[in-house]
């Protein structure tokens, strides 16, 4: 096992939802490594935790990586936010992602869960990919 390509792989997620025109068009470019600090108004995409684990075979090193992109709004009702989720979806799993190590064998969404948060003024949607990655 090796996790030499969690970085590669956040990279070219981030960067495909930066470059993604759909997404664009919702949030003006408000996608995030990591959450702003301070308050933001509006709406905006930030990459989240991530679990990986062995995938190695006889063909070589890989893991599996299980992987969270959220999408908080601070607009009424959970409508902005599941637009913005399905953007993001299409985003990632329209075309393979291009890696600056490694390659991508596989991309799948697994679920999404959708909440109230900030005493009830926020929304949070949370996206949970699988990808499975080789050396």
């Amino acid at each position: 096992m090796s996790y030499a390509i969690g970085a590669a792989l956040q990279a070219a997620v981030y960067t495909r939802l930066q470059g993604d025109a759909a997404l664009t068009a919702l949030l003006g470019g408000a996608v995030y490594d990591a959450a702003p600090a301070g308050t933001v108004s509006g709406t905006y995409v930030s990459l989240g935790p991530e679990d990986a684990r062995d995938a190695s075979d006889m063909t070589g090193d890989g893991a599996v990586h299980d992987f969270i992109v959220s999408v908080v709004s601070d607009l009424a009702g959970f409508q902005a936010a599941k637009q913005v989720g399905e953007a993001i979806s299409d985003a990632l799993l329209s075309a393979p992602l291009a890696l600056s190590r490694g390659h991508v064998v596989g991309l799948w969404f697994l679920k999404a869960k959708a909440r109230r948060v900030d005493k009830g003024t926020s929304r949070r949607l949370d996206l949970t990919f699988r990808a499975r990655v080789e050396a």
